[in-house]
Order: C-alpha cells, then sequence, then structure tokens
C-alpha cells in the first residue's frame, strides 16, 4: 500500500473529543465523540435518527471534516494523511452499493486495485477469490453487469469490492438495509463468517438494536445530538445499561437479546443421566432458540448434541435463566453459527 495510508494488517481506531458542528445549527452534529475500537473488532454504532452515527463514521475517511477533537488509525491523524491516499486503504461498502452500471463485476471489484496500480492478471485473481469468498460463482459472475443481478448479489458484490485491495479498516453505512428480512439475515451470517476468516477493523452503522447486537464486538450507543451514551460489549450493555434513555432503545426484551449472544456450548451442561428424552438441539444452537423449544415442549430438558450428533450433556429451563444473572456469562458466543 502506498505510504502514508493506512498498511498494517489490522488498524486501531480512536476518536478523541471527536466534534462536529454545521454552520447556522446550534447543536453539533457530533459532540465530544470518545472512544476507542481495538484492531480487528467490530464496532457498531446504532442510535436514534439525528444521533450522528453517518457523521462519524464519514469523518474516518474525512468524507466530513472534523470541527474538533482528532481520529487516530494506529496512532496516524487521519488529518495528516493525503485523503486520496487515506481512502484508498479504506474499504467502504454503503446501503445503495453504488456499483457502476457501465463495468462488469470483474471491474467493479478491481475498481481500487487498478488506482493503486496492480496488473491485469493479479486483479482477475483477486477479483475471483472475493467472488468466491462472498459466496459468487467466479466463471459465471465475473462478466455480468450489476443490471442483471439481484439485491443480494449486489450488496455482495459491493462488499467483494471494499475489500479488494486488502484493507485494514472498513466502514460499513447500513450496509445491509435495503434487502429483504431473509437475504438481510443471511448476508449478515455470511459477513460474521468472513471476519473471521479475514479479520479487519469495521465501523459500522445501523439504526437496528437487533443488528447492532448480532454484529457487534462493542456497541456504541449515541443519542440525538451525537452524544456517546454508552460504549461497550453487547452482552455488557444488554446486561447493564447506563442509563434510561439506553435501556429504552435496547427494548424491555433485553434479557431474550442477550441468550442470542450465546449458544449451548457456553453453558455448563448437566450430565447425560437420565434426562435425555428426544428434544434435542446443536451445540451451536442459540440459547434463545434453546429456551424457545423447551417452553414449546412443556418446559422439558434439551439434550445438546455435538458435530457428530452425540449427546454430550443436558440444559434446562432453570439451567439457562440462571446464566442471566452471571455477569459476562453470555458474551463468549459466536455472533452467529459457524
Amino acid at each position: 500500500m502506498s505510504e502514508g495510508s493506512p498498511e498494517s494488517a489490522l488498524a486501531e481506531i480512536v476518536f478523541d473529543g471527536v466534534t462536529k458542528r454545521y454552520p447556522g445549527r446550534e447543536e453539533p452534529a457530533v459532540d465530544n465523540l470518545s472512544l476507542t475500537i481495538p484492531a480487528g473488532d467490530i464496532c457498531v454504532l446504532v442510535g436514534p435518527s439525528g444521533g450522528g452515527k453517518t457523521t462519524a463514521m464519514k469523518m474516518v475517511n474525512r468524507l466530513i471534516n472534523i470541527t474538533e477533537g482528532d481520529i487516530t488509525i494506529d496512532g496516524r491523524s487521519v488529518r495528516s494523511l493525503d485523503v486520496t491516499e487515506l481512502r484508498r486503504g479504506i474499504g467502504y461498502v454503503i446501503q445503495q452499493i453504488g456499483l457502476f452500471p457501465h463495468m462488469t463485476v470483474g471491474e467493479n471489484i478491481g475498481t481500487v486495485p487498478r488506482l493503486l496500480g496492480w496488473d491485469r492478471t493479479r486483479i482477475r485473481e483477486r477479483s475471483r477469490e472475493l467472488l468466491e469468498l462472498v459466496g459468487l460463482n467466479a466463471d459465471g459472475d465475473l462478466g455480468r453487469y450489476p443490471a442483471q443481478l439481484s439485491g443480494g448479489q449486489r450488496q455482495r458484490v459491493g462488499l467483494a469490492r471494499a475489500m479488494a485491495a486488502d484493507p485494514p479498516l472498513m466502514l460499513m453505512d447500513e450496509p445491509f438495509g435495503a434487502i429483504d428480512p431473509i437475504t438481510r439475515e443471511h448476508l449478515q451470517d455470511e459477513f460474521l463468517r468472513l471476519h473471521r476468516q479475514i479479520r479487519k477493523t469495521v465501523i459500522f452503522v445501523t439504526h437496528d438494536i437487533d443488528e447492532a447486537i448480532k454484529m457487534g464486538d462493542r456497541i456504541a450507543i449515541l443519542h440525538q445530538g451525537g452524544t456517546l451514551a454508552q460504549y461497550d460489549t453487547p452482552d455488557e450493555i444488554l446486561a447493564s445499561p447506563a442509563n434510561d434513555f439506553v435501556a429504552q432503545f435496547v427494548g424491555r426484551d433485553r434479557g431474550l437479546k442477550r441468550l442470542a449472544l450465546a449458544q449451548l456450548s457456553d453453558l455448563e451442561l448437566e450430565p447425560l443421566g437420565s434426562r435425555a428424552n428426544g428434544l434435542e438441539a446443536p451445540l451451536t444452537t442459540t440459547l434463545r432458540d434453546a429456551l424457545s423449544l423447551m417452553l414449546s415442549d412443556g418446559s422439558r430438558p434439551l439434550t445438546a448434541l455435538d458435530a457428530d450428533g452425540n449427546g454430550v450433556g443436558v440444559a434446562t429451563v432453570d439451567l439457562v435463566s440462571r446464566s442471566l444473572s452471571r455477569p459476562g456469562a453470555l458474551a463468549g458466543g459466536d455472533k452467529a453459527p459457524e
């Protein structure tokens, strides 16, 4: 990557007293925002409309200028970097996707690598690799045009394009917001799978608290006027909301939301013994789904199965319920099933 652009494999992002004021507006769009995003984490910015989520994200790649404070990438101020080089070192995915309609899928994915001077063979190989990673067919899709793709396919191409030059940092602004719920859930799972394979530091903007809980290693909840209401792990935010605003924003069902963060494999299961009774589920089942299964079947215990289909222990309604009372007990599960 060119000198002066983010070039490490993973990037730590620090917001230090960041404020954005617009002329003629009394209230700032973002007000004294300070937080650190560890390298390799997905940080979700979430909050009501007018909370400054997208503004905060766009100050990272200087699509919006900072009024006060600073943002650093691995200790380097974004203000000190050449703006073109800065943006070429950051993957950017938006809800509208923004594919070039006159370019093929392969040409779209190769946009930034071409600007960086990659040769055609390297670009084509990278495009094929990324199409396979995002679940498309390299042989069939490289030469197609955006108009020939479904909305979900176009979103996958947009994701591949953002990853083409292997940036250490990705910005994602409501990337799955304009897609039907089934495709959206599938794309969320696919992105989390990709993130486990190819870790990036990701800033992800959404208005949906359920999406934030599913996608985020850390969540920053922004209040109206761009102030930070709470910044923590999903489990900690659900277990201990910082104030009434956060509690209302995450919802009264926050206990059930916590159960979606962990799987049966995270419980200290009871021995099989004589409890095995036909109600079964894989260890990768979320505690929320496991509880639903048990409650729908007369609160009977549930046998947890390993990858080979063997019973390894028993979960009960009481065991799942007790896990909610232990701080941090539900923070260890994968965000999405493998």
